[in-house]
């Protein structure tokens, strides 16, 4: 199993898909995903169907990590912590959550209580040595150093760019192993945070009709990302496809044959199933 340390550091960008679900993180995994990231806007719509405004529980979202964790194991899962769900001991706690229920990394961002998405519009942050504290925090609270402490900075929404790379100078310092400016704008300014922060492992975060430009990972690696994140695409694009085949449907139509879609065996396949009952028939015949 290569370690998430190990993809860091090796060549070339990482091109890290949102999974919302198990079966999301199982089938980026199956596509060759080297990272997955569990992404708390998906997790809250998918599993709760709830906005992501920070109504989700810190227990509620250690339990997705376990699950998604396990599903896309052995590949490396970034989870999304949000502002660590309270102060500093609530994000070493919370970290401690996630190690144990399988992800490689923990996401902390300085958002106040209760967060929303980065690129939507009224964000506020804390202020910058709360923030740190609980990235100081969460990086003494992990068990290995194997374990990756991501800090997010909100602050361009909020206070400008140049206060933005000085949140970032100060989450390094208090032991951040990732670092992630939220939603820059414009290409001159991920320019600006590549060079600022050359040599450290950044998040370049591209959301579909957000605030950043959407640019492909080629184009992020050459700029000097070295982790390029899609949180949401797959679930936008299957929400687009259930709310056609939900209305299909109920107007009293079935899916026409040629309907994009998976086949049921092909389902089964891809969910592990002979697997799993080649591995009961062989546990049984063992005497």
């Amino acid at each position: 199993m290569t370690s998430l340390d190990e993809r860091l550091a090796g060549p070339g960008i990482l091109v890290a898909p949102g999974a919302y679900d198990a079966l999301s993180a199982k089938l980026a995994a199956k596509a060759g995903a080297r990272v997955v990231y569990m992404t708390g806007f998906g997790v809250s719509g998918a599993s709760f169907g709830l906005p992501d405004i920070g109504l989700v529980s810190a227990a509620e979202m250690s339990e997705r990590v376990r699950a998604i964790a396990g599903a896309c194991s052995p590949v490396p899962l970034i989870a999304d912590g949000d502002n660590g769900h309270g102060g500093p001991l609530n994000a070493a706690r919370l970290t401690r959550a996630y190690e144990a229920a399988g992800a490689a990394c923990i996401q902390i961002e300085d958002q106040v209580f209760p967060k929303r998405c980065g690129h939507m519009e009224g964000k506020e942050v804390v202020a910058t040595a709360e923030a740190a504290a609980k990235i100081r925090a969460a990086a003494a609270a992990r068990d290995s150093k194997g374990f990756k402490v991501m800090a997010r900075t909100d602050a361009r929404a909020t206070h400008g760019l140049d206060e933005a790379l000085r949140r970032g100078e100060a989450f390094l310092k208090a032991g951040a192993d990732i670092l992630f400016i939220e939603a820059p704008q414009g290409e001159a300014e991920l320019r600006k945070v590549a060079e600022t922060f050359k040599g450290v492992a950044l998040v370049a975060n591209i959301v579909e009709d957000g605030k950043t430009p959407y640019l492909g990972a080629k184009a992020l690696e050459a700029l000097g990302f070295k982790i390029a994140l899609f949180p949401v695409s797959a679930l936008l694009a299957v929400t687009a496809r259930l709310e056609g085949v939900y209305e299909t449907l109920l107007k009293g139509e079935g899916l026409p044959a040629g309907e994009a879609r998976v086949t049921f065996q092909r389902y089964n396949e891809l969910i592990g199933l002979g697997e799993m009952l080649a591995d009961a028939a062989a546990i049984t015949k063992e005497k």
